[in-house]
């Protein structure tokens, strides 16, 4: 026959007092968990007449752990955590998956890619948070990501490279024909450039004319690149834009790549998740996909 469980301190206590030890003030530690005051000072006497000790200190204005408090709050935050991870663990995994993205992201390679994703994974309804915000992870309720920049994006997150950035310069078949090639005679300061936040057009500039840009003949500016993108299909100008978001305007011929240069920029795509992530099932699912498709 096996032992039980010995006697516990009541679990309401132990909730209080883990509480009051972030606070070390009854009156906080009261607000937070929605009880009075006199309530939570009754449960710290309670739990300290139980255990035989003193776990606070008690000053005219704040409250001061024990050593004996200091060394019990360890494990009762421990134990605490333990339990949370039990539960998360006990409840089923969830048919939905928040992923967050830049609108960029979202609209030019997401979205088309979206019907392949509900035939692999009919299950999983993905909830899609574009912004160009960084998600928090706990906060926000977000169990994927997809960032733009350099690992590492904080501590307790795996990063693994989607799409190394590599910038082009695109402009309409349309309005090449109209305006001429860019690189004959004069013709690059016939077009107008378009930009977005990144503004990377000097840079590519210097590249594509090392002894010297040309003035274009005017400069239209948007917050996003799929705008640019967008204005650059309706033959309003050159854009700059990472290539795997044209792929598919390239392809069906509503893009050309106007000038020969690569940028290659210090930052990369990433998708980003916690290491210890809510739904483990979902998240693991979801990366595998995102990593076939950028790879075909």
């Amino acid at each position: 026959m096996t032992e039980g469980i010995r006697r516990l301190p009541s679990l309401n206590g132990l909730r209080v007092f883990e509480v009051v030890t972030r606070h070390l003030n009854f009156r906080l530690a009261a607000e937070e968990l929605g009880v009075t005051q006199g309530a939570v000072a009754q449960q710290i006497r309670g739990l300290e007449a139980e255990l035989g000790m003193k776990l606070f200190d008690r000053f005219p204005r704040t409250l001061g752990l024990t050593e004996a408090g200091r060394s019990y709050v360890t494990n009762i935050r421990r134990a605490f955590e333990l339990i949370s991870e039990a539960t998360e663990t006990l409840k089923p995994e969830p048919l939905h998956l928040t992923i967050s993205v830049t609108p960029t992201f979202a609209s030019k390679w997401l979205i088309p890619r979206l019907p392949d994703f509900t035939a692999i994974h009919p299950n999983i309804d993905l909830r899609i948070l574009a912004s160009d915000r960084i998600a928090n992870f706990q906060t926000d309720a977000v169990d994927l990501a997809v960032r733009y920049g350099r690992p590492p994006f904080g501590a307790g997150l795996n990063a693994e490279l989607l799409f190394d950035d590599v910038i082009v310069a695109v402009g309409s078949p349309l309005l090449v024909e109209k305006l001429g090639l860019p690189l004959q005679n004069d013709n690059f300061t016939r077009y107008p450039l378009l930009h977005d936040a990144h503004d990377f057009w000097p840079q590519f500039l210097e590249l594509a004319f090392p002894k010297g840009p040309p003035t274009a003949s005017k400069n239209i500016r948007f917050n996003q690149t799929s705008l640019a993108i967008e204005a650059a299909i309706a033959g309003q100008g050159l854009a700059l834009t990472s290539t795997f978001f044209v792929e598919d305007d390239i392809a069906s011929g509503r893009l050309l790549r106007v000038l020969p240069p690569e940028l290659m920029i210090d930052k990369d795509f990433y998708v980003v998740s916690p290491r210890k992530p809510r739904h483990p099932a979902s998240v693991t699912a979801v990366r595998a996909w995102l990593a076939k498709a950028a790879n075909r």
